[in-house]
């Protein structure tokens, strides 16, 4: 069906005027569910196709509650969705059925978003590549012998594949930025706090993930945002930013952007990955940006310690009650194990001059922004890689020392809460999609989303360029 094509907000204008029924969307939905999704292997735990076509006879019967009413959502295999499992890719919860919707999920429902089921996940999020002992890999609909990226990786791959027009996800260490890059789409990590998550365990000391929307357009990226967003009094670290998608219409503002690069050689990346990205850079030029190289503004050996020390920290806070029990433990994932290991060996001083450090780029950052509006780096160092395989190992020579340090890329915004969109930047010769991430500093949400929706009007990569399945 053309509409599936469509972005969301267009899809959602023509369900309001009746050019279109919430039913005729769900039945192209579950269509193309089933035609790509075998070979993709993005959307599980799908519901019963009956089921939710009366949802949307329903819903085509009531009144509208939001810009979302009819169009069909999944939900990231890591939240919580009333009467659907929350396996998060893990044996241990394979089957577990949500009680209730955690606080995005509640908003999207109540939006007038019909849940069909979820999209899949590394076990525990952990690693940026989504495969699991539940569900098995997503694959990348550019090219089916690849990885999606992850944790994300089935939303973004979803998207893709014209099996969701908007896509619900979340952002540790590049969750939402990398798996958008590889599959040609748009992801965006919020400033922390903007998306609260679910208020349950300590709400203070582990402020690094952030939940966001994935889209095919800036425009429904910022809408989907918009609906995600908002303080909750039981989070009080969550906060209170304003709207983004009214400041897309009409003229858009010209932005100062500072390219990073490598990092001055810290991050290394694979061929061809630099220069396709300077090559949209180049582009972003031409459209009126001030584009310019930038120095690194601070150590990445400082904020790689920094970041695995908080990140290692904070697993061995989510998972340490599995790994503790020896009956249980065997079903981790080696990374899961090593992480909570690492974890649980820190002192209080470690973790202390962890923050620190943190603390210490906080400050170094708001410095380069006094002459920066956003700053940008590629969303991953390698291209997509064997779907088979478990991470990469080397680029270029240089030994990966952990199963994540092939996107130590991602590390600067997420270890101080900046926002980022990736936005699509092209294509190699074998057709494998890239990103770019667009850093601005805490609370620039709306100005990296107009960057974003310039770039869009100029390329419409999502639109001219879908996979081939």
């Amino acid at each position: 069906m053309e509409f599936l094509e469509w972005d969301a907000v267009e899809l959602s204008g023509a369900l309001a005027a009746g050019r279109l029924s919430a039913v005729e969307v769900m039945q192209a939905t579950l269509a193309r569910i089933e035609a790509v999704n075998g070979a993709v292997n993005a959307v599980v735990s799908l519901r019963d196709a009956d089921d939710l076509l009366a949802e949307a006879r329903a819903a085509d019967a009531a009144p509208r509650q939001g810009w979302l009413h009819g169009i069909p959502m999944a939900i990231k295999d890591l939240a919580h969705a009333k009467g659907l499992p929350t396996s998060q890719g893990s044996p241990l919860f394979a089957g577990r059925i949500a009680q209730q919707d955690d606080i995005a999920v509640a908003r999207l429902r109540a939006a007038g978003a019909l849940i069909i089921g979820k999209t899949n996940t590394p076990e525990f999020g952990l690693g940026s590549h989504t495969f699991n002992p539940v569900h098995g890999a997503t694959h990348n609909p550019y090219d089916l012998d690849r990885s999606a990226g992850g944790s994300s990786g089935g939303a973004a791959a979803a998207l893709a594949a014209r099996m969701l027009c908007l896509a619900d996800g979340s952002d540790m260490m590049g969750s939402l930025r990398n798996p958008a890059g590889w599959n040609n789409v748009y992801g965006m990590r919020p400033t922390w706090g903007t998306v609260p998550g679910d208020p349950a365990g300590d709400l203070f000391l582990h402020q690094l993930s952030t939940l966001g929307p994935m889209a095919r357009s800036p425009r429904d990226l910022a809408a989907l945002r918009d609906v995600k967003r908002g303080a909750d009094p039981r989070l009080p670290l969550s906060a209170e930013w304003a709207d983004c998608a009214t400041g897309l219409t009409g003229d858009l503002p010209k932005q100062r952007i500072g390219w990073l690069g490598d990092w001055d050689g810290a991050f290394p990346c694979a061929p061809g990955i630099i220069e396709l990205s300077e090559a949209a850079l180049q582009q972003m030029a031409e459209l009126g940006h001030a584009v310019a190289p930038m120095a690194p503004p601070f150590d990445a050996d400082a904020m790689w310690e920094s970041w695995t020390t908080l990140r290692s920290f904070a697993v061995a806070a989510s998972l340490g009650a599995i790994y503790d029990d020896p009956a249980r433990r065997e079903h981790l994932k080696p990374a899961a194990q090593w992480e909570v290991a690492r974890g649980q060996g820190f002192s209080a001083t470690d973790i202390q001059r962890a923050s620190s450090i943190r603390s210490n780029w906080f400050r170094a950052a708001m410095q380069a922004f006094e002459t920066v509006d956003v700053l940008v780096l590629p969303s991953a160092q390698v291209w997509p890689f064997d779907v088979g395989a478990v991470h990469p190992t080397e680029i270029n020579g240089s030994a990966m020392d952990s199963y994540h340090r092939w996107m130590q890329v991602v590390v600067p915004a997420s270890l101080i809460g900046l926002p980022v969109v990736n936005i699509p930047a092209g294509f190699d010769a074998r057709g494998l999609p890239l990103g770019l991430q667009l850093i601005g500093k805490r609370g620039s949400d709306a100005r990296l989303l107009q960057l974003a929706e310039d770039w869009h009007r100029a390329t419409g990569l999502p639109q001219a360029f879908p996979p081939k399945l």
